[in-house]
């Protein structure tokens, strides 16, 4: 009964960043599936006035499809996934960045669909919504205006937040770089820049979507460490796993750590790779 990894995307990225580290895992006898959330991968919107020459103008008010979606309808759709991976054996759902949220969520509604879940620097709110996280210390050393620099459009009004990761500003490209692959070249910081899609969703959630101790507190989970990681920095992630650990102390992170930036895990995937096929070595022997 081979598991199936389920990998969860983060803000304003898809399905396509998973793409090497699938082909490592593959490579080591592993079954992946990477999920495009509602209003990612191909069914985002590129205004016109996003290519070249491009329109900021135009680009302000230009509609969007992921406006309008909610935390609720990623849910939905990851339970919709894991539904039929459950199908084929065990599953060990895998998440990053913004996608822990979805992930998360999903584990309070559906434990008995995740035999494992693993974090990668990833959102996992217990005792404080996103929001709150941001304004405690572990996250002062977050560049809030590395995002904010390139921001296009009024989101009130937008319906969604609206990012312009085509732009040729240098200050705009450095700030990127700094808070995603610091530790790449630049040309494997523009390559990722451009799997990148220009538009997410407003709705991180509220208190009621943090982990709840009777329901994704029994599944048994991991957290991947990334300990050059600007964006979520290693101390908001260390408070994370504590705070975990202390909804259920007798069901405590696995933590592995991986050298690497936000992305960088994902640029060169083998130790990862490496790294989740040791954790899926942990599921209990299948009946």
């Amino acid at each position: 009964m081979q598991p199936t990894f389920v990998l969860v995307h983060g803000a304003f990225a898809n399905s396509f960043s998973f793409a090497p580290l699938q082909a490592e895992l593959g490579l080591l006898g592993h079954r992946s599936a990477a999920v495009d959330l509602p209003g990612h991968g191909f069914a985002a919107t590129y205004p016109g006035a996003y290519q070249a020459p491009q329109d900021l103008e135009a680009l302000a008010t230009a509609p969007g499809a992921i406006k309008g979606v909610t935390l609720a309808d990623n849910v939905a759709h990851l339970i919709g996934i894991l539904e039929r991976a459950k199908r084929n054996g065990p599953v060990i759902l895998v998440s990053h960045s913004r996608g822990g949220l979805t992930a998360t969520v999903a584990a309070n509604q559906r434990p008995d669909l995740i035999d494992r879940i693993v974090y990668v620097s990833a959102w996992c709110p217990v005792d404080l919504s996103v929001g709150g996280y941001y304004a405690e210390p572990e996250m002062a050393t977050v560049d809030a205006g590395a995002l904010a620099s390139a921001m296009v459009g009024n989101p009130a009004e937008l319906g969604l937040l609206r990012s312009n990761f085509r732009t040729a500003d240098p200050g705009a490209l450095a700030a990127f770089k700094a808070a995603f692959l610091a530790d790449g070249t630049d040309e494997e910081f523009i390559v990722f820049l451009n799997t990148f899609q220009p538009d997410e969703n407003l709705d991180t959630g509220t208190p009621d979507d943090r982990a709840q101790a009777d329901t994704w507190g029994r599944i048994p989970k991991s957290y991947v460490r990334l300990t050059e990681d600007t964006s979520v920095p290693v101390a908001v992630q260390d408070r994370m796993i504590r705070e975990g650990d202390a909804l259920t102390p007798e069901n405590p992170y696995d933590v592995r750590t991986l050298t690497s930036s936000h992305l960088k895990w994902l640029v060169e995937p083998a130790p990862a790779a490496r790294v989740l096929g040791e954790i899926a070595a942990l599921l209990p022997a299948q009946s």
